[in-house]
């Protein structure tokens, strides 16, 4: 899996000095889980390898600001459906700040809260989708994101490239933002389309991982409409 920075590939020595800037990150990558799929496990993977992070750190959010109006599952399951996805990777791990902190999930509160827990040296790579990054100046503090965190961005096909010039332009004072794009990988796959599969009683072999497909069907997550709009 490559690296490149915006605005064009990146000769070898730019490569290695993206690739060293980054190499024992922590890597963060939010969301709402509901639920976990295989397109979310290639993504942190491809982030880890590409930059050579020590560590890829799933945060589930308890209420995600930008589904407010949305039902999303009861955070026990979606953390559950977490822990079963990525307990066969040393590399994987899952942190609960956000369902134990009160009020709407905002990243930079998060971020804040890590670089606290992990050390005033550790150094964070937010990894998000270039559909997430489109919003991104639209979110709760984004200067102070970008002042703690690199962003990685993956692309995503229907979304453009991830633009530093329109977000600098974007967020007053911003300046050098600090962003790396994934080459890969591009995979065209929703958590809604897997609860609307499940709602039905489709197969979700290949889209989740097994153990998730099996606690889905255990606790018949998605087969009406018990979902939970508070956490």
């Amino acid at each position: 899996m490559g690296v490149r920075r915006l605005g064009g590939p990146l000769i070898d020595d730019q490569r290695d000095a993206l690739r060293d800037a980054l190499r024992g990150a922590l890597g963060v990558f939010g969301g709402t889980f509901d639920p976990i799929h295989v397109a979310h496990l290639a993504v942190a993977e491809a982030a880890r390898d590409a930059l050579d992070l020590r560590r890829v750190l799933f945060v589930p959010a308890a209420r995600p600001p930008h589904k407010a109006a949305q039902r999303v599952s009861h955070a026990a399951d979606r953390l559950a459906m977490v822990r079963a996805a990525i307990a066969d990777n040393g590399a994987f791990a899952v942190s609960t700040v956000e369902l134990e902190r009160d009020g709407p999930s905002y990243t930079v509160d998060t971020l804040r809260e890590l670089a606290t827990y992990e050390g005033a040296d550790t150094r964070l790579a937010l990894i998000l989708s270039a559909e997430a990054f489109a919003d991104f100046p639209s979110w709760r503090d984004p200067a102070g994101i970008l002042a703690l965190a690199t962003l990685v961005v993956v692309p995503r096909d229907g979304y453009p490239d991830a633009d530093p010039a329109a977000l600098t332009a974007a967020i007053p004072g911003l300046t050098a933002p600090r962003i790396v794009v994934l080459d890969g990988p591009r995979m065209q796959l929703s958590a809604s389309e897997i609860r609307a599969r499940a709602r039905t009683g489709r197969s979700l072999r290949y889209l989740v991982p097994d153990a998730v497909a099996t606690y889905i069907g255990d606790h018949a997550l998605y087969h009406d409409d018990r979902r939970d709009t508070s956490r």
